[in-house]
């Protein structure tokens, strides 16, 4: 699964197992993007007037065969200029969208009010956000069974300003939920979560967040390890130095049970890229791999996944003209990357924040925030479904 992934052992799609070696290559600048083949699918997973709805990648993705679950945020429109088009005076609220034919058709399920679920203490049909009535995040007192068929977890900060995260988890693919339980700060100033881990059998797991700086802004990635089913977590590894501006949003990969790779959204004046960074030791320490997006205008947070072939495959929304959502490729572990591939064209740069997974059948099937010229006063979620081109 991925953004949440069980990877090794018994992940879904085909594990590689091989050595990552750190080359910091980087991608040819001057590359020119390039159309996919074939005819890449788009659909709508959630679009209502007036409405804003996105950053998947804030809530996480899983799949099960041809079921597919994906979380995002809902509010109202408002044009805030060069920040993202929500109004912050009223109401969010964090939905999810099913589909069980592979992203084909979606269907969206609203969170119901506490106590819904009579005689299930502790759980929810939904995810709710911060400052709901009856909603106290609370210390996980029965461990997780991360190899559990119906597993998903997210992890998600209630804020930037507050630096607390909290998570929840189901193990009957989403319908009922179980938390909010709180997330340790693990000797940090604060910990931002967006939703991103590798689970490694039934009690232990890896989670790829972002710690305050020193000055409290975000952002530094890191890497958690819990070993007692989320019980108690440690802190196992920065990812990357600490950068002038952030470094957020890890999407990571199991390649092996020692070899990881991950991909960071950075900000670092003047850089604005996605880096690669590799593990060979179970994520104790990490070395820069490759750039595979050197200048992504005002930066847009990496979703990588594994094809059945080996190869590795990026997406991530560009916020410069012409703004699109695009695709790379990777034939070797990450150190280097094909040139862009055009996914869709977009409106504006109010785009992005993907995630994704791959198919039974092999197809992606990538899940962003969008607007188009025609939609108007309107931040939908949609998906897109394409083959990539064989190598």
């Amino acid at each position: 699964m991925a953004g949440g992934r069980c990877s090794w052992p018994g992940g879904v799609g085909r594990v590689v197992v091989g050595l990552i070696v750190a080359s910091g290559a980087l991608l040819n600048e001057t590359a020119r993007a390039v159309e996919p083949p074939g005819n890449p699918q788009h659909v709508v997973v959630y679009r209502e007037p007036g409405r804003f709805a996105g950053w998947p990648a804030n809530h996480g993705i899983w799949i099960w065969g041809d079921e597919i679950l994906v979380g995002f945020s809902r509010g109202y429109y408002k044009d805030r200029g060069q920040f993202h088009h929500i109004d912050k005076e009223k109401p969010e609220e964090f939905l999810l969208a099913r589909s069980t034919d592979g992203g084909a058709t979606w269907n969206v399920e609203e969170p119901q009010p506490p106590g819904a679920l009579a005689g299930t203490r502790g759980m929810r049909h939904g995810l709710l956000p911060p400052g709901m009535p009856d909603e106290h995040p609370t210390k996980l007192e029965t461990p997780m069974d991360f190899s559990a068929p119906g597993f998903a977890l997210t992890i998600r900060m209630e804020n930037k300003d507050s630096g607390v995260s909290r998570f929840y988890y189901s193990t009957d693919r989403g319908h009922a939920w179980r938390g909010p339980y709180q997330f340790p700060l693990l000797g940090q100033k604060g910990v931002m979560a967006r939703t991103d881990y590798l689970a490694s059998g039934s009690r232990e797991c890896l989670a790829f967040l972002t710690a305050s700086k020193p000055d409290e802004k975000e952002g530094r990635p890191f890497c958690a390890r819990t070993t007692d089913g989320g019980l108690s977590w440690t802190f196992l590894s920065y990812i990357g130095p600490e950068p002038r501006g952030y470094a957020i949003m890890p999407s990571s990969l199991r390649l092996s049970p020692t070899d990881l790779i991950t991909t960071i959204r950075v900000l670092d004046p003047p850089r604005s890229a996605i880096d690669a960074y590799a593990s060979t030791d179970d994520g104790r320490s990490w070395s820069l791999l490759s750039t595979p997006e050197p200048d992504a205008g005002e930066g847009n947070p990496p979703s990588l996944t594994r094809l059945h072939d080996g190869r590795l495959c990026l997406i991530y929304g560009e916020r410069k003209p012409p703004f699109s959502i695009l695709a790379r490729l990777s034939s070797d572990r990450g150190r280097t990357w094909t040139a862009p591939i055009v996914l869709r064209g977009a409106g504006g740069r109010d785009i992005g924040y993907a995630r994704s997974v791959v198919r039974p059948d092999g197809k992606v099937v990538a899940v962003y925030y969008f607007h188009d010229r025609a939609d108007g006063p309107t931040r939908y979620v949609a998906a897109t479904i394409w083959s990539p081109m064989k190598p």
